[in-house]
């Protein structure tokens, strides 16, 4: 019986998340000072008093979902867990949390992702839509056929489709005439995990040459390889794949049933994670932590 920590990635976020741990508890306030200070910019501000407009920039979004988080963590006083995963942005307050990357570091590198997803598709040229109940391989077949991507198979009968405009609105069509109950925009400022942000790629594997990675003290399960990544290459390059590759979040799950995870705690905004694990194994108990 092991337990795992997963981290949220963008749509968790809400105007005002970690306002009272920053008032009440000083190892929150310390974790969103020390983000303020490594983006030198009031960050804070904008996730406790918004506007959600500026809070929802991809640029701001990341760090922002990423220091509620930590700052959850760390003010909860929980042990660094034997197994820890995140969705998309996620994947990097696991690795924080496991000490692989500092928390300076980690701030620094998701403001830089966030910049770099946008530069490479301006606001209103792309979209990211999640379609509700039709499986994967027939929204990817859809998407291959429109010229987008499959960005997160989230559980059975959840996906999410990105790219550029044009072809997700195309696949959308396609996708309601084959039976989906749902196809649904999401609020993001750029489209995430497709063909679109191959420049992102470049961008990203300059500034990870900034950084030193560690080996994680925890057993960190990727959304590329749905295995345990330890080796600081192989996760430099994973994040980086990420950019423009799926999350393959369902199969993720069913690796966690496989290495014996009985119990999953969810820690950040929002509980969307625990609803994903529900939908898609009834082997694993999820846990929203509360603070």
């Amino acid at each position: 019986m092991s337990t795992i920590y997963v981290f949220p990635g963008q749509g968790a976020q809400i105007v005002g998340m970690g306002a009272e741990l920053y008032k009440n508890n000083s190892a929150a306030r310390a974790v969103f000072d020390e983000v303020d200070e490594a983006l030198n910019e009031k960050l804070s501000n904008i996730i406790f008093n918004g506007p959600m407009e500026e809070l929802t920039l991809t640029k701001n979004v990341q760090p922002a979902i990423m220091a509620t988080s930590i700052a959850m963590f760390r003010a909860s006083g929980l042990p660094i867990p034997e197994f820890v995963a995140g969705h998309s942005l996620g994947e990097y307050t696991a690795l924080c949390v496991a000490g692989a990357i500092s928390l300076a570091d980690t701030a620094r590198l998701l403001r830089a992702r966030g910049n770099a997803m946008q530069e490479s598709v301006p606001v209103g040229m792309g979209l990211t839509s999640v379609v509700l109940g039709l499986d994967a391989d027939t929204v990817r077949t859809v998407c291959a056929e429109s010229d987008c991507d499959m960005a997160n198979d989230n559980c059975p009968g959840q996906v999410v489709i990105s790219g550029l405009k044009e072809p997700v609105e195309m696949a959308t069509a396609k996708l309601k005439e084959l039976g989906a109950r749902r196809v649904m925009p999401l609020a993001l400022s750029a489209p995430v995990h497709c063909r679109a942000q191959e420049k992102s790629v470049e961008i990203m594997r300059h500034e990870f040459e900034k950084v030193k990675i560690e080996t994680p003290k925890s057993k960190w399960i990727s959304n590329k390889t749905c295995t345990v990544i330890e080796n600081p290459d192989e996760i430099k390059e994973a994040l980086i794949y990420q950019l423009t590759h799926g999350v393959r979040w369902r199969e993720s799950v069913l690796e966690m049933v496989n290495l014996g995870i009985t119990k999953a705690i969810e820690i950040g905004p929002g509980n969307v994670l625990s609803g994903l694990i529900s939908r898609t194994t009834d082997k694993i108990g999820t846990e929203k932590l509360e603070i």
